[in-house]
């Protein structure tokens, strides 16, 4: 893709201060300086624990359990000592264990790494939104810097004419009238002048704000180097990625109920001393062991309002899929579309700055002798301060456009 730069004049104002930045720093920054990234990043880490946690809960359990109990009988008036055998004094180890399948266990680790790969999209998708509204900023304020050169060359090239302008006036070569339009379009190329140094300010600042940097000092950026990327295979990118990961969720979201259903199985066992204090209390240390199983035979039939609720999410996740794979294409296609129609307009506009840059010189060069009409130059001046900014426009849309594309692409 070809690239077209015009010629101007390099200065140094009085608030630029320090290096240059440069996109890439600027996007460094704002990764860094990110809460929002940093709390995905956050999630991501607690969320990887689930993997041990729930690895943990298939080990054997132990527990220590006291339970102390006295109910009295005063004058007949009492709980009844069958029931309560009026007192009640334990202190237990305890240990349980949870048996789960092998396909049990391997579909709830799936689903924890289903949801670190959702916050993993989740994550990219924000950052890919991050970088694409520096560089849209950047480019805003990059072009506010042009305009603000641009500005700043004219008025010098029409400061350096009004000393030679006002002898001829005062010469009596050119009219006092001439030499006050041209004084008049000096001062208002001065008012743009300042006008885009202040938007420039505003803009620059707000790119400051976006990147999360807490300084108000306003320096100079240097040009953004983008880059256009080559089409690649959507299939393989994190748009359409998300919705893949969501399809596998739900398939292990409808394993998980069906393994709900199946009977489940945990064995216990426990010792220590467990005693109604009526009989031999002393004699009351032991241990017992036993199994727990469930089989779930009825519940309304919730699991097939479960799968149903699966169907939606499966039926909504194909329909937004779909009108996302149909957006998408319409977006790149339309971006291209106006990249080609800039890119044939460059060469023109180039030249067009150039012609009327060449005709400036030579009124320069005619000013000496007084052989040019005030009027004319003037006219000239806005001529160029106009391809300047046809120029400007063109260039700054350019790279929204390869910022907007890069962001599809890559």
């Amino acid at each position: 893709m070809k690239y077209f730069f015009v010629f101007f004049i390099t200065f140094s104002p009085a608030f630029c201060f320090g290096q240059n930045r440069s996109l890439n720093e600027y996007i460094r920054l704002a990764k860094e300086n990110s809460a929002t990234l940093k709390s995905f990043q956050d999630q991501i880490l607690s969320n990887s624990l689930d993997s041990l946690i729930l690895k943990a809960t298939t080990k054997t359990q132990l527990n220590f359990v006291s339970n102390e109990m006295y109910a009295p009988v005063i004058k007949g008036w009492g709980y009844d000592e069958i029931i309560t055998n009026l007192a009640q004094v334990s202190g237990l180890v305890q240990a349980t264990k949870i048996f789960l399948s092998k396909g049990n266990l391997a579909t709830q680790y799936r689903k924890i790494a289903l949801q670190n790969q959702s916050l993993r999209d989740t994550l990219l998708l924000s950052t890919k939104d991050l970088v694409r509204t520096i560089g849209e900023q950047y480019i805003t304020a990059y072009g506010d810097q042009l305009t603000m050169d641009y500005s700043k060359e004219l008025f010098d090239l029409l400061k350096k004419e009004e000393e030679i302008l006002k002898k001829l006036a005062q010469s009596n070569v050119i009219k006092q009238t001439e030499f006050l339009a041209f004084n008049i379009t000096m001062q208002q190329q001065e008012l743009t002048y300042l006008q885009a140094q202040i938007q420039y300010n505003a803009d620059y600042l707000t790119l400051n704000y976006l990147a999360g940097i807490v300084d108000t000092t306003i320096i100079r950026i240097e040009e953004p180097k983008l880059e256009d990327s080559l089409a690649h295979d959507f299939y393989s990118s994190v748009f359409y990625r998300r919705y893949v990961t969501d399809s596998l969720r739900i398939v292990n979201e409808r394993r998980l109920i069906g393994y709900s259903y199946r009977p489940s199985f945990n064995a216990f066992t426990d010792a220590g001393f467990n005693s109604s204090l009526q009989n031999t209390p002393y004699k009351n240390i032991g241990f017992s062991f036993g199994v727990n199983i469930k089989m779930p035979l009825y519940d309304g039939h919730q699991k097939s309002l479960k799968y149903q609720k699966l169907d939606i999410e499966e039926r909504t996740r194909l329909r937004n899929k779909s009108f996302f794979i149909n957006r998408y294409n319409q977006q790149v296609a339309q971006l291209n579309i106006q990249l080609r129609a800039i890119d044939q307009l460059f060469e023109r506009i180039k030249q067009q700055v150039d012609y009327t840059k060449t005709l400036i010189m030579a009124y320069d060069k005619l000013f000496e002798t007084g052989d040019v009409k005030i009027t004319d130059f003037v006219v000239a001046i806005t001529n160029y301060l106009n391809a300047q900014n046809s120029f400007r426009q063109n260039f700054i849309s350019r790279l929204k456009i390869i910022n907007q594309i890069n962001y599809w692409n890559q």
